[in-house]
């Protein structure tokens, strides 16, 4: 897998449908979204952009430190890209501590460029990690591990776990990767707020694995409790990354959302 221009737009129907990755070391649009992309291409034209701080966008992004910070310019840089391709509203599909949260800072910015949003595994609104993943421990074994994590049952998904980890290790050991990693997770002292759910009023859908071991149901539960127009669809079987554990379900979850 390579990754992804900036800019990566793929062939499809309208409406557009804008694809935010999830926030892991070494993660980047093409391999994030690989097992579902093909699927939503048949009815959506769909924008893939690798975020601020990984894949291709690791540059320039010094001075950036704490979790809204990240979010915020994440936004920014989505903004611009629907402007570079001229769409005044999209829909946005938004994974986990990066693309969720910065699905909700877009949301909280610029409502009226989103028509619908669906988050994933409680969009980065739960606690800080207590620990930050891979880099206290740089290796192929510890790569390996932590995506394991992301997988409800690592037997079923052997293969394309080994297959990136080779990718992510290679994206993550980058110039500049690591000490862009490290600021998104700084808790920083009396920093901005963190976005004001209350306000966000476009119909958002969170999607959550019952088996993720990442972050608990009960962060998307309050994450939908906060947001006037949330409701949470909670996937049997499935782990932090439900679209590779149940991509079927989470294609047709996100399409008929989408889709009211």
């Amino acid at each position: 897998m390579s990754a992804a221009p900036e800019n990566a737009v793929r062939a499809g129907g309208e409406p557009a449908l804008v694809l935010l990755h999830g926030g892991g070391p070494g993660v980047d649009a093409v391999s994030n979204w690989a097992t579902v992309l093909s699927r939503f291409d048949d009815e959506f034209s769909c924008l893939a952009p690798d975020l601020l701080g990984f894949g291709t966008q690791i540059a320039g992004t010094d001075g950036l430190e704490g979790p809204r910070a990240w979010a915020m310019a994440r936004a920014q840089q989505i903004l611009d890209v629907l402007d570079r391709h001229g769409l005044e509203c999209v829909h946005l599909v938004g994974n986990s501590a990066a693309g969720g949260a910065a699905a909700l800072a877009l949301l909280s910015v610029a409502p009226d460029r989103i028509d619908r949003a669906v988050v994933m595994g409680g969009a980065g609104t739960g606690p800080l990690p207590l620990a930050v993943p891979f880099y206290d421990d740089p290796t192929r074994w510890s790569m390996r591990a932590t995506l394991g994590r992301l997988v409800a049952d690592e037997c079923a998904h052997h293969a394309l776990l080994d297959e990136l980890t080779e990718v992510r290790l290679q994206q993550a050991l980058r110039p500049g990767a690591e000490s862009a990693f490290r600021s998104m997770f700084h808790d920083v002292a009396g920093g901005p707020v963190p976005v004001d759910l209350a306000t966000i009023a476009n119909p958002v859908l969170a999607l959550h694995g019952e088996l993720d071991r990442v972050s608990p149901i009960a962060v998307s539960e309050e994450l939908v409790d906060a947001l006037p127009n949330g409701r949470l669809a909670v996937v049997a079987g499935a782990g932090h990354w439900i679209h590779v554990d149940r991509p079927d379900e989470f294609c047709n979850l996100v399409g008929e959302f989408l889709r009211a």
